[in-house]
């Protein structure tokens, strides 16, 4: 992450890749919409899914009909944008007439006022994500890595996490130093040994004063994992495989407690993306 600006956003600079782990949304025709969630607290309309039909509405000027059903299996409050791909898959679904005929729409703006990570969702594969998230640089097919995640107990709220950063002294790398852009490109070379010696998180250290979270570390570490990692702001960490079997194995030999929820998954692949 790069300095607060002026307008109050935070400039990025981050390489994010889809994983297989995802939420369903179903999208059925009706008269009227209407939406449901399996996970009553987020069923209201500050869903994020719910504000993308809204968004197309305002943006096409045309009244949605359609029942939406979001099932959810990407943890919330995580770091892992569960709720900005549901947002994304709305646009996507959108696009391609899933809510029936639409004026021409410039979804990567609606994307970008739906939330900083939307636009990256849109790309259907890793990506180079600059400024506050509307430049997405997408970096073609990916290799078929496992990635383990550990849910700790615990929630970190965002907005603290950026409060609590912006109290920190930390190294601001100038673009052509970047990690990220050389992560990217190691990424591209399926080098997986590179990726994992460039891997960092502005939040990561801050995070590991959540006890919670500091003792998955440990015990990712203690599994073998190379470079446990904090998700976004958090409070998910990721160990990087070079396969799902190997990811399952890893979550084989973690010594957690039942309240720490593990999930071994691998990077998404995509027949847009050979």
């Amino acid at each position: 992450m790069l300095r607060r600006r002026e307008d109050g956003y935070h400039g990025l600079r981050s390489v994010m890749v889809p994983l297989e782990l995802a939420d369903l949304i179903e999208i059925e025709p009706a008269p009227d919409f209407a939406f449901v969630c399996d996970d009553t607290a987020l069923a209201g309309e500050d869903n994020l899914a719910v504000r993308a039909v809204r968004a197309i509405e305002a943006a096409s000027g045309t009244r949605i009909g359609a029942h939406v059903t979001l099932r959810k299996r990407v943890p919330s409050r995580a770091g892992l944008g569960g709720g900005s791909s549901d947002a994304a898959a709305v646009l996507r679904a959108a696009a391609s007439g899933a809510f029936g005929a639409l004026p021409s729409l410039d979804w990567l703006a609606i994307a970008r006022a739906l939330g900083s990570d939307v636009p990256f969702f849109l790309a259907e594969t890793a990506a180079l994500v600059e400024g506050t998230g509307e430049r997405v640089t997408a970096l073609g097919a990916l290799p078929a890595w496992g990635v383990l995640l550990v849910k700790p107990p615990v929630d970190i709220s965002t907005a603290q996490a950026y409060e609590r950063l912006d109290g920190r002294e930390r190294a601001i790398h100038p673009r052509a130093d970047s990690p990220s852009l050389r992560s990217g490109e190691a990424l591209q070379r399926a080098d997986l040994a590179a990726v994992e010696s460039l891997l960092t998180n502005d939040f990561h250290a801050l995070a590991l004063e959540e006890p919670a979270i500091a003792l998955a570390y440990d015990a990712l570490r203690a599994a073998g994992a190379t470079k446990p990692l904090l998700a976004g702001s958090g409070a998910v960490l990721f160990a990087l495989s070079p396969d799902a079997a190997a990811s399952a194995a890893l979550a084989r030999r973690l010594k957690l407690a039942p309240e720490y929820v593990v999930y071994a998954t691998a990077f998404a692949q995509s027949p847009l993306w050979q």
